[in-house]
């Protein structure tokens, strides 16, 4: 048994809320630098420069890249021999939020009571958490904080086995089409697929945490993720709604079993910041 003081996680969880938010991951910024050479529309191209240049920028001055740095979402895969000592791991985590969030000057954007009393939290707590137990004597963290204007535009849809492939298509399009503008493209797109409905939204929220370009493991899932990612650029959406073929920077899928007689489809949107950042323990 591998023991961790959880000392090391509230640590850990501070720096990632920093990096995240300061430094686009580069995979990403290849992204934009390779949708910048190909873009056909002088505004989008125009943009998709301006986004370059900041993300430079904050990367050099070490700020945010985006003054929205979201709710944060952290999640964690603990190895089953590790046993944590000095404290509650969850607690833990809170604090490396708090931390982070103060020491390096991100907005607190966390409010206590969704509907009658939305009071400020003041250290961006608490965390939206994931936590799975796997095999192993390590501890994977990845720290996605997530603005609200991408996250306001995410869908949930019920379909019938029936609508197939062609259903989940025409729902991921008509979704990002419906979001305009307001989830700042160029996005990614992460749909989850299968489970219930509550599976189906993580499923999505997870699939965001892939490196940028890193395809499903699954030949024909990893079709379908070309072949959305292809019909949600020509949509025409563009660099921040503005009209061009960049809308979406990659579509990523994940899926899993589902009951007979259901076909859950979740769309989780991230903007052009999209920020990640992991460690291992």
């Amino acid at each position: 048994m591998r023991e961790i003081d959880v000392a090391s996680v509230r640590d850990t969880v501070a720096e990632l809320c920093m990096e995240a938010c300061y430094y686009l991951p580069s995979a990403v910024l290849n992204k934009l630098q390779a949708a910048e050479s190909t873009e056909e529309s002088p505004l989008g191209k125009e943009i998709l420069g301006t986004l370059i240049e900041n993300a430079q920028l904050a990367k050099k001055k070490a700020v945010p890249i985006c003054q929205d740095t979201g709710l944060t979402v952290v999640f964690i895969e603990i190895g089953q021999e590790v046993h944590f000592t000095g404290g509650d791991l969850y607690s833990a985590i809170h604090a490396g939020v708090a931390k982070g969030y103060t020491e390096g000057y991100l907005r607190k954007s966390s409010v206590t009571d969704p509907v009658f009393v939305r009071k400020n939290t003041g250290d961006n707590t608490p965390a939206i958490i994931h936590a799975s137990i796997v095999p192993g004597d390590k501890v994977h963290m990845i720290v996605c904080p997530k603005g609200c204007g991408s996250e306001n535009m995410g869908a949930l849809k019920m379909l019938k086995p029936a609508d197939g492939v062609e259903g989940i298509i025409k729902f991921v399009v008509d979704t990002v089409r419906s979001a305009g503008p307001n989830p700042c493209p160029p996005i990614t797109v992460g749909v989850g697929i299968g489970g219930n409905m509550e599976k189906a939204a993580l499923l999505a929220k997870y699939s965001l945490t892939r490196q940028a370009g890193e395809h499903n493991p699954d030949p024909q899932y990893a079709a379908l993720e070309e072949k959305l990612l292809e019909l949600v650029n020509a949509t025409g959406v563009g660099p921040s709604g503005l009209g061009g073929r960049t809308t979406a920077l990659a579509v990523n899928v994940e899926y899993t079993a589902t009951h007979i007689g259901g076909l859950p489809v979740a769309v989780n949107l991230n903007c052009h910041a999209a920020r990640r950042a992991e460690a291992v323990l």
